[in-house]
């Protein structure tokens, strides 16, 4: 076994690194909390349990006679059989009796020396594998964003974290400009993972882009809400940091601008992204020009492939001067070629299975981040992780949101929606059809997607529904019913009133019973697969729910989202080695 660390113990070691104590065991494929590396002698055999398995906050131990002591034991019993023999062939009967008694005894001895030494191993392992993960968990910092996420993790549907990377430069000196900023929403992205785990969308979203900000309520200090007023028409990074916006009120920016809920968010400074890429040895770039950013960034590279850690890599997502047009969107696309490689890293076999390196990378990684209370635990984050890490990066694709030039501006230093682009983009986002081709998982045992909008349809005079307005549109839910009624034959459709709190998506529920009847209206309305939901409490002989959301424009207008993404929008797979920025 590879100890990855120094093996013995002396002055010279009492620095040791935490991450040399953990090792990977070949058979068993874990990492192990190699104690007698850290302070019991110089040889294997010295510790009778020398390997105890930490797994997240509990301790199992393997006995082991160890190398060294093992051969110890065998040579000593076969001296023992050799001293009995001769006494015997002496006549010594009583010194044959007391050699027995003597050897019962060494037994005995060494049996509860074992137990003794394991107890031991187990409450040191035990005190090492709890300090461990308490000293994760106080590197992490979390921001009580209240109704604004989800609140927790989850496995069970589709997941939207966002990510946010600010330019505050508190506690780093006068090197990187301003450093009484608190920072802004410098660069953001929002990610979305599908229900089925197959396939990952990374959308960012442009620094100057126009929007509106909503009222954000934010945690005090002393406990109390403060709610700060929104603002309309100002810039998206003004929603983080803004008289005191906390990233709730980002994560609500997000979703009035998009119409996706955000379930969590991970926030981070200048200091990640060094320390990041140092710890995962260095982020393979390119550029397909010489670069010499003397007046921003100060990056410098030649044209080409380069690794790039620390200093060099933060220059690396922060320049926008020497690439494409000189402006954020241009920066945009190098920070999704830095991602991108840096996600292959992380995953990459050297990464995975050096313990120095993962235990390095974990530490940095809880330093660097700020999330939502919602994850704000090693145990939360690793569950998170873990949920995730079924994801390939070729199937993490990292998209722009499509923007235009801001029309009431003569100089262009902001930018606006593409209405229509971006609308498609989102739509295709809220249903959870894949932005870069990847095959959803969820199939029939036939082999074919499961749409439950596939089968026979009931008549349309048999179709009953109440609907029910959450789209936040004055009227919506009785122009839906005139129109069914009037225009789809569908008579025995009613009126529900307004929903109980306002929907973000349009959905239909509906009865085992009623199948062929949602069928009907789903086509009708032009829902998506996603629309339909079947309850095991409903019964076929109440009216299915037709509940709009703020997906919802007007009756006969389709909610379909696209399966393909529209033509104008840039995108990128994290798989992809061969970007050059230019």
């Amino acid at each position: 076994m590879d100890t990855q660390g120094p093996g013995h113990t002396g002055p010279e070691d009492a620095g040791t690194d935490p991450a040399d104590q953990w090792v990977l065991d070949p058979e068993t494929g874990r990492y192990e909390l190699r104690l007698d590396a850290a302070g019991g002698g110089g040889r294997a055999g010295d510790s009778i349990a020398s390997r105890p398995t930490v797994h997240g906050t509990g301790v199992s131990a393997v006995g082991s006679d160890g190398d060294g002591s093992g051969g110890a034991r065998s040579g000593g019993r076969r001296a023992a059989r050799g001293g009995r023999g001769r006494a015997a062939g002496s006549g010594g009967g009583r010194r044959k009796a007391r050699g027995r008694a003597a050897g019962g005894s060494r037994k005995r001895k060494v049996l509860g020396w074992s137990a003794g030494a394991l107890g031991f191993v187990l409450v040191v392992g035990s005190v090492g594998a709890y300090l461990l993960y308490q000293h994760f968990n106080s590197n992490i910092s979390t921001v009580d964003v209240g109704d604004a996420g989800s609140g927790g993790p989850t496995s069970d549907g589709p997941l939207n974290i966002l990510v946010i990377g600010t330019d505050s430069r508190v506690g780093l000196g006068r090197k990187y400009g301003d450093e009484g900023s608190v920072g802004h929403a410098d660069t953001t992205i929002l990610f979305h993972v599908a229900k089925d785990r197959s396939n990952a969308t990374a959308l960012s979203i442009p620094r100057d882009l126009i929007t509106d900000v909503p009222d954000c309520p934010t945690r005090q200090s002393d406990g109390s809400v403060k709610v700060i007023p929104g603002q309309r028409g100002v810039r998206f990074n003004t929603s983080l940091g803004q008289d005191g916006r906390d990233p709730g009120c980002t994560m609500r920016t997000v979703k009035k601008l998009t119409g996706i809920d955000v379930d969590h968010f991970m926030m981070a400074n200048f200091n990640a992204v060094k320390d990041l890429s140092t710890a995962v040895g260095g982020v393979d770039v390119c550029v397909g020009k010489d670069i010499d950013d003397k007046g921003g960034s100060g990056l410098k590279l030649t044209r080409g492939h380069h690794v790039v850690a620390g200093e060099q890599a933060l220059a690396f997502v922060r320049t926008r001067h020497s690439v494409g047009n000189g402006g954020d969107l241009d920066r945009i696309k190098l920070q999704q070629q830095f991602l991108g490689s840096l996600i292959r890293k992380m995953k990459s076999s050297g990464t995975l299975t050096s313990p120095t390196k993962l235990y390095r990378l974990a530490d940095v990684a809880t330093k660097a981040l700020t999330v939502d209370t919602g994850i704000g635990t090693v145990k939360k984050l690793g569950n998170l992780a873990q949920d995730l890490s079924s994801v390939n990066p070729k199937d993490i694709t990292f998209a722009t949101v499509p923007v235009v030039d801001n029309p009431a501006e003569t100089v262009h230093a902001t930018v606006v929606l593409n209405q229509t682009s971006a609308g498609d983009l989102f739509a295709m986002v809220r249903a959870d059809n894949p932005l870069g081709g990847a095959k959803k998982r969820q199939q029939t045992a036939a082999g074919h997607t499961a749409d439950p909008r596939q089968g026979p349809k009931a008549d349309p005079a048999q179709v009953r529904v109440n609907v029910l307005n959450g789209s936040g549109l004055l009227g919506a839910a009785q122009d839906t019913v005139a129109w069914l009624q009037n225009s789809q034959g569908i008579v025995r459709s009613s009126n529900g009133g307004n929903a109980a709190a306002g929907s973000p998506r349009t959905t239909l529920v509906y009865a085992a019973g009623q199948a062929d009847q949602a069928r009907r209206l789903a086509e009708v309305m032009g829902l998506p697969a996603a629309a339909l939901e079947q309850s095991p409490a409903g019964t076929a002989s109440a009216p299915m729910t037709l509940t709009l959301g703020k997906d919802f424009t007007a009756p006969g207008q389709p909610l379909t989202a696209p399966t393909k993404a529209p033509a104008d929008v840039q995108h990128v797979k994290a798989s992809d080695q061969n970007l050059c920025a230019k």
